[in-house]
């Protein structure tokens, strides 16, 4: 597995600040308007440590790479293993016996329709 595509960036390209909410939110998927507005409520509410640990995170963390998603749809398939590795494995295993079954189908399709083939096959069993 490439791990630049699981690791947690700054997002200086989508950035507020120091880009940790949008790096937050580019890693887990969710809207980046609702990680800082989460972010904040938690800040005046329950957390003020948040603070300290926003400027610390926003100076460990490296940045995004500019390019790390070739497009839209790997980022969203970068986001869903991020968040359930195992359910996207699930999922391509289902993708893969779903294109197994079709290609057997086509076979068989093909095969029946050619009895010079069907011969051939047979003779090679």
């Amino acid at each position: 597995m490439n791990t630049t595509h699981t690791t947690l960036y700054r997002d200086k390209q989508n950035a507020k600040l120091m880009g940790v909410c949008a790096g937050i939110a580019d890693y887990t998927g969710v809207n980046s308007l609702w990680v800082r507005l989460g972010f904040l409520i938690l800040l005046f509410t329950v957390a003020p440590i948040l603070l300290p640990a926003y400027f610390v995170a926003g100076v460990l963390l490296n940045k995004k790479p500019p390019h790390l998603y070739k497009d839209v749809d790997e980022q969203k398939y970068w986001q869903r293993v991020r968040q359930s590795p195992r359910r996207t494995a699930r999922e391509v295993r289902g993708q893969l016996r779903d294109i197994d079954r079709r290609l057997a189908e086509v076979e068989t399709y093909y095969v029946s329709s050619n009895p010079r083939l069907n011969a051939e096959i047979e003779r090679l069993r």
